[in-house]
């Protein structure tokens, strides 16, 4: 019995025991916010953890418990702990991001992602978020301004992040960033499961890893963000991923999942050279732009880049052709699809052609100079050809955008882009043109000018008034950035017009024409008298 209150003594003395350290523990805590955080992490680890074991034996956890359990693993920053939190990091990658933002809520579960892949690989780059908009003042000590913004935290310095936004290009650019720019496989089994989780990569093959080709090959490496670089130096392992290796002592491929899937590199062994071979091969046949990967798109070395605008369903049956296309034109013409249903990434594109999508439409657009040409056929893989043959050899047109030729014309007649050079330039007549858009702010007041101008000289035969929207319409021969604009043609030199200012008053446009037309037809007034102008 005695044996028996001992033991009960000794438990009891133990709870208590425990239940002082666990309060001395939080009362340390409470005055050191670091720990806490550390706490916080450790039971958001823990949470993890216990989650897994809770699990199905026989089914595996669903899309949304696997998210959940990511986002633990990234840190939250605040106002309060967020610069302490970079400075005692060697390594931060921050996620700024805002609740309302779509963009945010598609990058995040990319970067929870990619945070469970970097703790698995045993990364030591911690992942933290910032919610911007609620913590606006650490924000603004950061330097965020946009949402999403991806920061790579050195040493407590910030530094932009340059790579792409899938979960594994996170990890990628991270990884390089981090001092692991090249992944070794060491065994076919590895390789084999490197197949399965990477879509795109560049695999090298040396007999040692040594000398000054392999020395290039790790600084393309580092220098590339976005793709994974992989090496081998057994013939077996190397083939695993790119089957066509013979018997050099040294090779470079880039392997894609699609159906052009080996690149063979064929230059000399220099970062450069391996760098130019891996931005002009890494985009499919047919690339789908899509917000994430826009920049990686518009940025091309290939600067000649057809679009073509459809939508998802009239695609899968193009998309066949589309390719046979492309094949032809491969490292000269980038193509790239995008769906026309999705307005934030068609629609810029359609308004600048003038287009409307209600079919399919294919366009080409030259990034070196700014230049845009258009098929007017319809969509099959003869014209396409002939489209891109003329494209490439610089015969094609280019295409300028234009209202429909106008039916009828009034005082001041409507001037379109498909009608410049006859309404204008080839007239016999003085032509006093205004250039303006619908968002001008000063242009409704000057419109209003111009057509009392209009009515003050109307019935003479030799000069007429005439409008242009330039936000509808385009044409090569008249380039004009400010509006309003206005411009006088004189009927003897088209080639030099009169630009007048916008400030220009009433009276002051009625003595410009009074001195510049002389007047043709006898039956109406020569000028428009004093009386008149003194009316106005």
């Amino acid at each position: 019995m005695a044996q028996r209150n001992q033991s009960s003594r000794a438990i009891s003395i133990t709870i208590l025991l425990s239940l002082l350290l666990h309060s001395l523990f939080h009362l340390a805590a409470a005055s050191d916010d670091s720990d806490l955080d550390d706490l916080e992490e450790l039971l958001a680890i823990d949470e993890e953890e216990e989650e897994n074991q809770r699990a199905m034996p026989h089914g595996k956890p669903s899309e949304a418990d696997v998210l959940s359990r990511a986002q633990r693993i990234v840190l939250e920053l605040t106002n309060e702990n967020a610069q302490r939190v970079i400075d005692s990091n060697e390594l931060l990658l921050l996620l700024g991001y805002a609740p309302w933002c779509p963009r945010s809520a598609e990058l995040m579960p990319q970067f929870a992602e990619a945070a469970t892949v970097l703790r698995e690989m045993g990364s030591k780059v911690v992942m933290a978020k910032l919610d911007a908009d609620r913590h606006a003042k650490a924000a603004s000590s950061l330097g965020i301004k946009g949402f999403p913004t991806l920061l790579l935290c050195v040493n407590g310095s910030v530094q932009s992040y340059t790579g792409g936004f899938t979960g594994e290009e996170i990890v990628i650019w991270t990884r390089k960033k981090s001092g692991a720019p090249v992944q070794r496989l060491t065994s076919t089994p590895e390789a084999e499961e490197f197949l399965k989780t990477h879509p795109i990569f560049v695999i090298g093959y040396f007999d040692k890893f040594e000398g000054v080709e392999y020395e290039q090959f790790v600084r393309a490496a580092t220098t590339e963000n976005e793709i994974q670089f992989v090496e081998a130096n057994d013939i077996n392992i190397a083939k695993v991923l790119f089957p066509d290796i013979g018997a050099e002592k040294q090779f470079i491929g880039l392997v894609k999942n699609e159906s052009e899937k080996f690149e063979k590199f064929t230059e000399k062994f220099e970062e450069g050279t391996i760098l130019n071979f891996v931005d002009y091969n890494k985009f499919p046949l047919v690339t789908t732009l899509t917000e994430m990967n826009s920049a990686r798109v518009y940025s091309s070395p290939i600067k000649t880049q057809v679009f073509i605008f459809a939508e998802a369903d009239a695609i899968k049956n193009l998309l066949l052709s589309l390719q046979a296309v492309a094949r032809k034109y491969k490292s000269k013409i980038m193509f790239v699809y995008v769906d026309s249903a999705e307005d934030n990434l068609a629609k810029p594109f359609l308004t600048l052609l003038g287009l409307e999508s209600d079919h399919p439409i294919v366009a080409a657009f030259d990034n070196r100079d700014g230049s845009k040409y258009v098929l007017e056929t319809d969509l099959t893989s003869e014209n396409l050809e002939v489209f891109c043959s003329s494209l490439d050899h610089g015969t094609l047109p280019q295409y300028y955008k234009s209202e429909p030729k106008p039916d009828s014309t009034g005082i001041i007649e409507k001037v379109v882009g498909k009608t410049f050079d006859a309404s204008v330039l080839e007239s016999a007549e003085n032509v006093f043109l205004e250039v303006y858009t619908p968002w001008c702010i000063d242009c409704d007041a000057t419109s209003k000018q111009i057509e009392k101008l209009a009515k003050l000289f109307k019935g003479h035969s030799n000069l007429k008034f005439a409008r242009y929207d330039a936000s509808l319409n385009e044409n090569p021969k008249l380039q004009i950035n400010n509006y309003p604009t206005l411009l006088f043609y004189p009927a003897g030199d088209k080639s030099n017009p009169i630009k007048l200012s916008k400030k220009s008053s009433l009276k002051e446009m009625i003595n410009f024409i009074n001195e510049k037309v002389k007047i043709e037809d006898q039956s109406g007034p020569s000028t428009v008298d004093q009386e008149k102008k003194d009316e106005l």
